[in-house]
């Protein structure tokens, strides 16, 4: 990922963690919210705590379900199992790790990794505040995940992988983190297959999740060249003209 974009799109993220710690209701700016929703460049149902029934909202903190920018619910798809270990990628104030730790139980774990230090204290409020003992929040960037091959049973994500610049590292270095036989279940804003990139940066900006993302069959190609198997892509609700919320789901093979 270029520095500058990475810069920025750390920013927002930092100042969207600022905001959330003061007690807002919007995880962004308030021009942002003013003329976007909470998230992104398009209205506040795309994105956020909506996409998550009541029941589970119910599970959590408020701080947790505020902090929700996502643009689905990976959870909901991914199958969790007790006694997995679950790997969140750009886990924010860490909505979906404390979910997925609640599904995996005491005896699994649910790792959030995020490059932002202000959502990083905000996750680990919100765990706290949860009593979740089995989620751990790391440092790191989703092109080098900070854990050893063959590790993870699930990788999940929501609306965070079209923010990097180098998706096709993503998509390796979520097929080496993973077990033979484990899977991913990700959220991400993708692209119609007749939509080119220029088209794409029509409708949003990168750090709006629009800009960055990868059409269908950009991704169905991505994590077939990265190995894996058993592929779907998924859109479940419009965000932009083209461009749609998706449930992305792989197998890394035996």
């Amino acid at each position: 990922m270029s520095t500058k974009l990475r810069e920025e799109i750390r920013s927002k993220y930092a100042e969207a963690a600022r905001t959330l710690s003061g007690g807002s209701g919007c995880g962004c700016s308030a021009d942002d919210c003013a003329e976007n929703g909470c998230c992104g460049d398009v209205g506040p149902q795309a994105f956020g705590a909506a996409l998550y029934d009541a029941l589970e909202q119910d599970e959590l903190p408020d701080d947790a379900v505020l902090a929700s920018l996502g643009c689905g619910n990976p959870t909901a798809v991914a199958e969790l199992r007790e006694g997995e270990t679950v790997l969140d990628l750009g886990s924010g104030g860490g909505i979906d790790v404390l979910l997925s730790a609640r599904r995996v139980g005491p005896t699994g774990i649910a790792y959030g990794l995020d490059m932002t230090d202000e959502m990083l204290e905000l996750a680990r409020k919100n765990a706290d505040q949860a009593n979740v003992a089995n989620a751990q929040f790391l440092k790191g960037e989703i092109e080098a995940i900070p854990l050893p091959a063959d590790s993870v049973d699930v990788v999940i994500s929501n609306c965070v992988i079209n923010l990097s610049t180098d998706k096709s590292r993503v998509l390796r270095e979520m097929f080496r983190v993973l077990r033979p036989g484990g899977r991913i279940g990700v959220s991400d804003v993708v692209a119609e297959d007749t939509l080119a990139p220029d088209e794409r940066a029509e409708r949003g900006s990168w750090v709006g999740c629009i800009a960055g993302a990868l059409s269908k069959g950009e991704y169905e190609d991505g994590l077939g060249e990265a190995g894996f198997a058993d592929i779907s892509v998924r859109f479940t609700h419009r965000v932009a003209d083209g461009m749609h919320s998706a449930i992305v789901k792989a197998v890394k093979p035996l």
